[in-house]
C-alpha cells in the first residue's frame, strides 16, 4: 500500500489496562540486503506474529528439525530455542503475551501449542484473515496497535481464567526466577505435586519444572549479557556449577555461551529483544544467500 508505515522497526507497550497481560508489541517493515537468521530462546512469554508480508521458515535450533513455514503463528513455550529465517523482507506485528493472558486470548488447552509454533488462524479461530486485512489497511504503527489493544482486551476479558491455584503456583515461580521446588509450590496452593503439574500443563503450556528451568536459563542469560562471569553466573542462577550451566546452553540455546554473545553483539545498537528487559534473541546469520537447512 502507498500509505503503509515507513520502513523501520517500531516497540510500543499496551493500553494501560493490558499491561501485565500483553508485554509488549514491535512492528517491522523491513528490508535487508539478504536473507537474515535469528536465534529466539525459550522465555516464559507466547509470541504472536501477524504476517504482511513473506512467510517466515523455523527449525528447531538444537536438534535442526523443520518446525515449518508460517505467513502468521503462535509460538507456544518452549524448553529449546527457534531459529527463524526470511529472505529479508518482513513485514509484520509481533504480539507478546503472558501465559495467562495466551491461555484467555485463544481459549486452548495450553499443552497445544508447548514446544510448536502453530498458524494463527489455527489458535485464533475464525476472523483471523479479517483481522490482518484490517491491520494492512490502517495507515500508521499507533493505529495498528491500537486495534490490536481492542482485540486483545475483549478476548481477555471474554477467554477463560486459570484457576487461582494455578495462578499462585505461577507467579511465585517467576518472582522467584525458576528458584521454587515444585514440592513447596504444590504444598502452597493445596494441591498434589501430580495434580499441580497435570493443571500448569493445560493452563500454562510446560510442567513447572520445565518453566523453571527455562526461567533460570533467562536469568542467566539476562547475567551474562550484562558482562557477569560464567561462574557466578550460574551460581546466582541456581545451577550446579559452570559446567551445569554451559550443558544447559547447549541443550536449551544450540550453541555456547560465547557463540551466543557473539551472535547478540554483530547485531548491535539495532533492536534486538522482543520483550523489554528480557534476553530474547540473536541474529545468527546475514548473508546473500540462503542459509542451508536440513
Amino acid at each position: 500500500m502507498d500509505d503503509d508505515p515507513p520502513p523501520g522497526l517500531v516497540c510500543a507497550p499496551p493500553a494501560a489496562p493490558l499491561r501485565g497481560h500483553v508485554l509488549g508489541y514491535r512492528g517491522h517493515r523491513l528490508s535487508l540486503p539478504g536473507p537474515r537468521a535469528r536465534r529466539e530462546v525459550p522465555i516464559g512469554s507466547v509470541n504472536v506474529l501477524l504476517g504482511l508480508g513473506e512467510p517466515v521458515r523455523q527449525r528447531n535450533a538444537v536438534t535442526g528439525r523443520d518446525k515449518g513455514t508460517y505467513a502468521s503463528l503462535v509460538a507456544g513455550l518452549h524448553t529449546t530455542a527457534t531459529i527463524g529465517e526470511h529472505d529479508g523482507r518482513v513485514h509484520g506485528l509481533e504480539v507478546s503475551l503472558t501465559p495467562m493472558a495466551a491461555f484467555a486470548v485463544f481459549g486452548l488447552p495450553m499443552a497445544e501449542l508447548s514446544e510448536r509454533s502453530v498458524d494463527l488462524a489455527d489458535a485464533l479461530g475464525p476472523g483471523t484473515g479479517g483481522l490482518l486485512d484490517r491491520l494492512a489497511g490502517l495507515p500508521d504503527w499507533p493505529s495498528r496497535f491500537a486495534l490490536l489493544d481492542g482485540v486483545l482486551a475483549g478476548r481477555l476479558r471474554d477467554g477463560p481464567r486459570w484457576s487461582p491455584e494455578v495462578a499462585r503456583a505461577w507467579r511465585t515461580l517467576d518472582r522467584a526466577a525458576g528458584l521454587a521446588r515444585v514440592a513447596d509450590l504444590a504444598r502452597d496452593v493445596g494441591w498434589s505435586r501430580r495434580h499441580l503439574e497435570r493443571r500448569f500443563r493445560e493452563q500454562v503450556g510446560l510442567s513447572p519444572k520445565s518453566l523453571a528451568r527455562v526461567l533460570r536459563l533467562q536469568r542467566a542469560l539476562a547475567l551474562h549479557d550484562r558482562g557477569h562471569d560464567m561462574a557466578g553466573v550460574a551460581a546466582v542462577s541456581g545451577f550446579y556449577d559452570q559446567a551445569h550451566l554451559l550443558r544447559c546452553y547447549r541443550e536449551m540455546v544450540g550453541c555456547t555461551p560465547r557463540q551466543f554473545r557473539a551472535e547478540r553483539a554483530a547485531a548491535l545498537p539495532a533492536p534486538l529483544d522482543r520483550v523489554p528487559g528480557t534476553v530474547t534473541s540473536a541474529v545468527v546469520a546475514a548473508t546473500r544467500t540462503p542459509t542451508p537447512w536440513p
